[in-house]
């Protein structure tokens, strides 16, 4: 389809988060950078606003303090009645919430760009909710196209049972940066300045968006997650296993062949699976399916 006129408005109020996860630093960085200097992610008709999303987690320089400010953002959370036993992190969900939001309501801000590192090979990634946002489609497709020679992939997350409510899901057009690999508490010059681009491009699309700029139909190579995987755990639930070294994280995502190993338990090869894609993630393997494509 045709993007001349994929939203009725013009694109008006833009929000970057970073700091969602108190130890991902790149975001923390570069959000700190434009509060005291925002020139650069300035644009004539936007108002963008950097925002550092979890200070206290920052401060620490841990993911979070009591719960994951990244998993909390649906309606229950964003609902309850405010008390001291709230964990922090539902607190600052209403919070953030009641500052670019409400979720699904007509006043929540355009666009939030929530950005985040990871220890995994993933390069440049765009994190995309909704394979029908054709607005969202042309943007990536745009940041992908300027950022060549440099991959960019699109990360597909609207499987319905692993789908989970993001700080970004607050507004209308909410967009995953997630930019490695980095271990977390340590920032790497390559990876800032990989985002730091990615923003840019995004912002300079909007910009020309919003001045009645056309866009051709266009198609995007996206990743979408299939099913998540534990890790093999003993009789205490604790894990078992480790990354096979023939998928370490310095490997990037690859293609696994039937009958492959993804772990070592104890030195001895063990824990086979089918010709997925994957990485290590938060205590679980996720799995990926073949890339395909999706149009606006």
């Amino acid at each position: 389809m045709t993007s001349c006129h994929i939203t009725e408005e013009p694109i008006k109020k833009i929000a970057i988060f970073g700091g969602t996860h108190g130890n991902e630093l790149t975001g923390v960085f570069l959000v700190k950078h434009w509060l005291e200097n925002d020139a650069e992610i300035q644009r004539t008709g936007l108002e963008v606003k950097p925002f550092i999303t979890n200070p206290r987690a920052v401060k620490k320089c841990t993911r979070y303090i009591d719960c994951d400010l990244n998993r909390v953002f649906d309606l229950e959370n964003l609902g309850k009645k405010m008390s001291e036993d709230l964990p922090y992190e539902v607190k600052r969900a209403q919070e953030i919430n009641h500052l670019f939001g409400p979720k699904n309501s007509e006043d929540s801000y355009d666009i939030i760009f929530d950005l985040h590192n990871t220890t995994s090979n993933m390069g440049c990634t765009l994190i995309l909710e909704d394979s029908r946002n054709d607005f969202l489609i042309q943007m990536f497709h745009y940041i992908k196209t300027s950022l060549a020679p440099l991959p960019c992939y699109v990360y597909l997350i609207e499987h319905p049972s692993l789908q989970y409510a993001t700080s970004r899901s607050v507004a209308k057009y909410p967009v995953g940066i997630e930019v490695g690999p980095q271990p977390q508490g340590v920032l790497r010059a390559d990876i800032l300045d990989q985002m730091r681009k990615m923003i840019k491009h995004a912002l300079d699309f909007i910009y020309q968006f919003n001045e009645g700029k056309e866009f051709p139909p266009c198609a995007i190579e996206v990743y979408k997650i299939m099913e998540k995987v534990d890790y093999p755990r003993n009789e205490n639930g604790e894990i078992a296993a480790i990354i096979h070294p023939n998928l370490q994280v310095d490997t990037g995502n690859q293609m696994t062949s039937p009958g492959d190993f993804i772990g070592l338990r104890s030195g001895e090869h063990c824990t086979t699976w089918e010709p997925l894609q994957m990485r290590p993630t938060n205590g679980q393997v996720s799995t990926f399916s073949d890339s395909g494509h999706i149009s606006a």
